[in-house]
């Protein structure tokens, strides 16, 4: 019964948060780059397991926009990439319901649909111009900053860009392009696959430098994906860009806002503390 109530609970929270989205984004005009398919609508896969809405094709990326009343805001934007192993998109758990606490916090939301299923490489490239295109609409949305946060997966892709924006991705589309794709800071939530590189070493493609943008990470000792935060904390301490790690015993992974374990509770409060720091 507890169960059934949580799951009508988080319905009616997706659906409040969607209602009150300001814009929808397409971020490729034109063709989608590397892209064999053409453009669709999202596919949703048909079980919920776990109370999830998974996303499991997305053949055209968007940003949806999620802002807050105007007397509320911080001034601060933040692209959420939810997690799923790029795989699908646990677009609920980790969009949704993400966008709706940071509203009611003054963050302006930017909730990307990258490309799924594996693909990596065009889900970088949506995040690189997903960049671009909110820092051309920072002066629309009153935003002095502008960060990514991702879960799991959607981790893995905050930090390629946190250490990959300025590499030439894909071909100009538009003038926004010319625009810096470097996030201000990155939030990173059980993330995973920073440590794929040679006897659990930082991932190669993650080339760290002291422009690399702060970061915050929250994981915890149970987590089979905990090895990842301990890895980039380490890398990011050597190169001398600012890092938060904090590091619970239990809560394993996946777990978003849902508040089923102590992991859950801790690190929305900490991490807003630590944003406000900077």
């Amino acid at each position: 019964m507890f169960r059934k109530f949580n799951f009508i609970i988080l319905l009616s929270c997706m659906v409040a948060v969607e209602m009150f989205a300001q814009e929808k984004i397409e971020l490729w005009p034109g063709k989608v780059p590397g892209e064999v398919k053409s453009k669709a609508a999202d596919v949703f896969q048909a079980d919920r397991d776990n109370n999830v809405t998974r996303i499991s094709e997305v053949t055209n990326p968007v940003l949806e926009v999620f802002a807050p009343k105007p007397i509320n805001s911080n001034g601060i934007g933040m692209i959420v990439c939810p997690g799923g192993g790029y795989g699908i998109l646990a677009i609920d758990k980790e969009g949704y319901e993400i966008a709706q606490w940071l509203t009611e916090h003054g963050y302006t939301v930017f909730l990307l649909h990258y490309r799924v299923p594996q693909k990596k490489d065009g889900a970088l490239q949506d995040a690189q111009r997903a960049m671009r295109i909110v820092r051309s609409k920072a002066r629309n949305y009153a935003l002095n900053k502008i960060g990514i946060m991702g879960f799991s997966a959607g981790g893995s892709l905050s930090a390629r860009l946190s250490t990959r924006y300025a590499e030439n991705l894909y071909e100009k589309v538009s003038d926004i392009d010319t625009l810096s794709a470097r996030p201000d800071f990155a939030a990173l939530i059980y993330p995973a696959y920073l440590d794929q590189g040679e006897n659990r070493s930082l991932t190669p493609e993650l080339k760290l430098d002291q422009n690399t943008p702060p970061m915050f990470m929250f994981e915890t000792a149970d987590d089979p994906y905990g090895n990842s935060a301990l890895v980039m904390a380490g890398a990011l301490r050597d190169a001398k860009v600012p890092v938060e790690l904090h590091y619970l015993p239990f809560g394993g992974h996946g777990y978003g806002l849902r508040p089923v374990n102590d992991a859950a509770k801790a690190w929305p409060e900490l991490l807003l503390r630590w944003i406000g720091k900077l």
